[in-house]
């Protein structure tokens, strides 16, 4: 893993004192020569300090140039369906994280830090697998959600912006409900900063990603929806993306983890049963970066714990720093695919 914490070298220089002794002048036979005392030695030291480190970008693992923001790390729920079309600002997001909901189609989580759009959107509603997804400290930007997903929020502490706030907003050109936006720039102004957050995954080198098997293309389904990636000019691209041309999300890596589903207890409006992603215990991880994969497990201890991956054979497995989107698949409803 990328080190984060500064070392720091001391080493001691001695410098011995030589004493000289200074003779009286000539006097009476009775006179005792004086002499200065000997000074008694000195040690100084001398502090060097190696060259910091610089600090990484929390969702990147990329080295941060200048101060951390003020701001948050603030997650916005986008749509992800033909309706969202086009979907705008994913270009600028440091990760995404797709989920399944309702119906068998997907919704993403677009984490922002270190940059922040003035337009994001379509904005969607939340769902209770947020809880496992949304970083310690974030703010979620979303259209609102179900009473009993609300008060599951609530009891988690995850603070959230919603229509009528400043920087939410409704594009008549759209139609409802795919015309709620969000400026982030003017919803951070609103938001006092706390803590850098931690990194939400475990970072590496470049050269950390070894052994893998080619893997050029990829197809993460979730039921009725199903996201294809093609490996091109050393990013992944979406290839059946909803995003406005020049605005797709560039992925270094896509990270595709295979999760259990429950049932959040209650159905959307138009009858369907909503799922909720259970992101804890632990499943496979498949990692895909520069054309290669490579397969290991997953490890989250409870729905706030740090993602753990561990490679084949059982050492840690980082994720080359860089963009990543990560795909939630169902373990059992959910399907992932890849080839040469």
């Amino acid at each position: 893993m990328l080190p984060r914490l500064p070392r720091r070298l001391r080493v001691t220089v001695a410098t011995l004192a030589v004493a000289s002794l200074l003779l009286a002048g000539c006097g009476s036979d009775d006179e005792e020569p004086t002499s200065s005392p000997a000074p008694a030695d000195e040690t100084s030291e001398t502090t060097v300090a190696e060259p910091e480190e610089p600090a990484l970008w929390p969702l990147t693992g990329l080295p941060m140039k200048g101060e951390a923001p003020a701001n948050p790390v603030i997650v916005t729920k986008v749509d992800n369906t033909p309706s969202s079309s086009p979907q705008v600002g994913l270009g600028q997001a440091d990760m995404v994280v797709e989920e399944l909901v309702e119906g068998g189609v997907t919704r993403l989580a677009a984490f922002y830090y270190s940059q922040l759009p003035k337009v994001v959107g379509p904005v969607r509603s939340m769902r209770a697998s947020d809880i496992g997804i949304v970083p310690t400290g974030a703010h979620v930007v979303t259209s609102g959600a179900a009473a009993v997903t609300l008060g599951r929020i609530n009891k988690a502490g995850i603070p959230f912006v919603t229509e009528g706030a400043k920087g939410v907003y409704r594009d008549n050109a759209r139609s409802a409900p795919y015309n709620l936006f969000a400026d982030l720039k003017t919803i951070a102004g609103g938001i006092k900063g706390g803590d850098a957050p931690e990194p939400y995954l475990a970072f590496g080198e470049e050269g950390d990603f070894s052994g893998g098997k080619p893997a050029s293309s990829l197809s993460a389904a979730f039921g009725n929806h199903t996201t294809t990636w093609q490996f091109q000019g050393g990013k992944y691209v979406n290839t059946n993306s909803y995003a406005a041309q020049g605005d797709v999300f560039p992925a270094t890596s896509v990270l595709a983890l295979r999760v259990q589903i429950g049932d959040a207890g209650y159905r959307d409006p138009a009858g369907y049963p909503v799922p909720e992603t259970k992101f804890e215990g632990k499943g496979q991880a498949v990692l895909f970066h520069g054309g290669k994969v490579v397969r290991g497990t997953w490890t989250k201890d409870g729905l706030t714990g740090a993602i753990e991956l561990t490679g084949p054979k059982g050492g840690e497995m980082t994720v080359p720093a860089g963009r990543t989107w990560v795909e939630l698949v169902p373990a059992s409803s959910g399907d992932l695919t890849w080839s040469k």
